[in-house]
């Protein structure tokens, strides 16, 4: 797995939310099912996926939960 991934799962509103912000600026990201063995391999590795969405490097959360554009902004460096 490289780059940005993004956990979420079925029927989740803030996963809904996530995914129009992360389209409305463009963020190229490989969406990972939350039940995936992707997603064990994240949880494994020390990244929590308690609150979802969770958009990841592999390594350190980014954002998770609601998203706020402003926020994704800076971390991104938009």
């Amino acid at each position: 797995m490289t780059g940005l991934l993004y956990v979420t799962t079925d029927g989740c509103h803030f996963c809904e939310h996530g995914r129009t912000i992360l389209d409305a600026l463009e963020v190229d990201r490989t969406e990972v099912a939350v039940d995936s063995p992707d997603a064990d391999r994240l949880a494994r590795h020390g990244v929590p996926l308690g609150f979802l969405p969770v958009l990841t490097d592999g390594e350190r959360v980014i954002a998770y939960g609601r998203f706020s554009e402003k926020r994704l902004r800076r971390e991104l460096g938009l």
